[in-house]
């Protein structure tokens, strides 16, 4: 038990030291020094109860949800009846009322529709998606399920929560929380982001890139007045794009989602030198759109994003690389948002701002000065009976101490964690729980030696028996901050995330280290008497 050889001194001490410096940059940090600023060593982050920043509520509109199902609906049963042997001939077809209705134009048909539309009325879950029914003997009606309408909402929350997170990340902004509140809601807070509109603007938009060919039957003065052609829709060109402000006629399906997009990269035309984005598809995405460039040579197509026309050139000659551009009067930062927004995806539905804040990080600065005073209170306290009630060894456990607290902080700005105000909690508690393992072994080193035992065997059996206790205690804790870093989200979190830590290295400090510093004494003076 009190054996050391110098490689394992040597490993913890290196151990204990790395974490320790570690810590450097965070506590000049929290002190307000910039120090260790070019150092390159991690600092950890401040919550936003700590550091301030930015709070948005996101709410998204589950009508819209179901809009999307049926327009995807209609198209996959187009697709399906079309490619069927022999052809499905359909006509008359409707969405109004939220629901999908068309007519069959040959009524022997009718089982084979049934048979051919099957896996597309039972989805992919284990509830049925779409109901069907007929009427007038061929005239087919799939209307939307409450069981499979309700998993697709939950489905796109979570996609959208998702896209959400990796749209901040490209922000470069740490630590951010991000989490669902209800059916329809999500919660952003981002630290240190004092002006929230950027934010907004980012989250705001759906980011859905769609490629459409532009209906040449379209009549000009129908399309000034908002008037489609059966199949075709009326988009308006995007602001800032040279089509901003007019009405363009494109059909509304046939085109090509940009959910097959592999990467997005802010550019510049080398002839025009105008701010574009440049896009690869994935294999299926290259191919379809090499279909439609070549199918549709010389005639418009259009560039559009949420629903907006950024811009619609005529297809020269087909595109077959897997690459496109992207342009539409985009500045440098307007092209670097639209890039961040696809390489994070679309969002499967528009979330609106309906509650925003900014915290300022006075309240922080503030928090962290009182939690600062009160750690080192009753550090100092702790200290002073520490020494006072067992002298050397009381020694030993500061030393322990204020090594416990080093690497906590080293050890979280190693794996990039965030400090909020439970964590600070979270220390003064870790701080109570090492101490209270240097008190279990002082205690029982002293019941050893009114036992008889001599100095050396004192030592090691106060060590041995009292580890047993402590490591009980704390596994039990650790069990307890794992369920609450599992389940729980926010600040408890960051609660667990410092108890977790905390309990790890206080068992290291209170137990291993004053047991190497404890043989390393005794080994040197070799006591006969312990003041303890």
């Amino acid at each position: 038990m009190l054996d050391f050889p110098l490689w394992r001194r040597i490993m913890l001490w290196g151990f204990t030291l790395l974490l320790a410096i570690a810590a450097l940059p965070s506590i000049a940090t929290l002190a307000g020094s910039n120090a260790f600023e070019d150092s390159g060593i991690p600092e950890i982050n401040l919550g936003l109860d700590l550091a301030g920043g930015s709070h948005i509520l996101l709410e998204a509109d589950s009508r819209e949800v179901a809009t999307q199902r049926l327009e995807t609906l209609e198209e996959s049963v187009r697709d399906t009846l079309a490619n069927a042997e022999p052809r499905i001939v359909v006509g008359d077809v409707s969405t109004a009322g939220g629901r999908l209705s068309f007519m069959l134009e040959n009524p022997a048909d009718v089982d084979r529709a049934r048979e051919e539309l099957l896996p597309l009325i039972n989805g992919g879950g284990t509830v049925r998606e779409w109901d069907m029914t007929m009427e007038d003997g061929n005239r087919m009606i799939l209307s939307p399920t409450e069981q499979g309408l309700d998993v697709a909402v939950t489905n796109a929350m979570d996609a959208a929560t998702e896209v959400v997170r990796r749209r901040i990340d490209g922000l470069g902004t740490r630590e951010p929380t991000i989490i669902r509140q209800g059916d329809t809601r999500i919660v952003v807070q981002v630290p240190g982001l004092d002006d929230p509109q950027a934010l907004k603007d980012l989250l705001g938009q759906t980011a859905n890139l769609e490629f459409k060919l532009v209906d040449p039957n379209a009549l000009p003065t129908d399309v000034a007045q908002g008037i489609a052609n059966p199949g075709s829709e009326i988009l308006i060109g995007a602001p800032g794009s040279d089509y901003e402000g007019q009405t363009i006629a494109v059909r509304r399906l046939g085109g090509i989602r940009g959910d097959s997009l592999t990467e997005a990269q802010p550019s510049k035309n080398p002839q025009t030198n105008e701010d574009i984005v440049n896009i690869r598809f994935d294999q299926q995405g290259g191919a379809r759109f090499c279909q439609l460039t070549t199918q549709n040579v010389g005639k418009p197509f259009a560039i559009i994003l949420d629903d907006e026309v950024l811009s619609a050139p005529n297809i020269n000659e087909p595109i077959c690389a897997g690459s496109a551009q992207i342009s539409g009067g985009f500045t440098s930062d307007t092209a670097q948002a639209l890039a961040i927004q696809l390489n994070s995806g679309a969002l499967p539905v528009q979330l609106s701002v309906i509650e925003e804040r900014t915290v300022g990080p006075e309240l922080g600065r503030d928090s962290i000065i009182k939690g600062a005073v009160a750690m080192g209170v009753g550090t100092g306290l702790v200290i002073l009976l520490m020494i006072f009630s067992y002298g050397r060894f009381g020694i030993y456990a500061t030393a322990a101490l204020v090594l416990n607290v080093l690497m906590i902080l080293g050890f979280m700005a190693l794996i990039n964690s965030t400090l909020t105000l439970p964590g600070i909690a979270g220390f003064v508690l870790t701080i109570g729980a090492a101490v209270d393992a240097n008190v279990l072994i002082n205690e029982r080193i002293r019941e050893e030696r009114k036992r008889g035992r001599r100095v050396v065997a004192a030592v090691e059996n106060g060590y041995k028996e009292a580890s047993r206790a402590i490591f009980d205690a704390n596994i039990t804790n650790f069990i307890a901050g794992a369920l609450l870093l599992i389940f729980g989200s926010g600040p408890v979190r960051g609660f667990a995330v410092v108890l977790i830590i905390g309990l790890v290295t206080s068992v290291f400090t209170a137990v291993t280290l004053t047991r190497m510093w404890v043989a390393r004494w005794l080994k040197r003076a070799r006591p006969q008497e312990l003041h303890i």
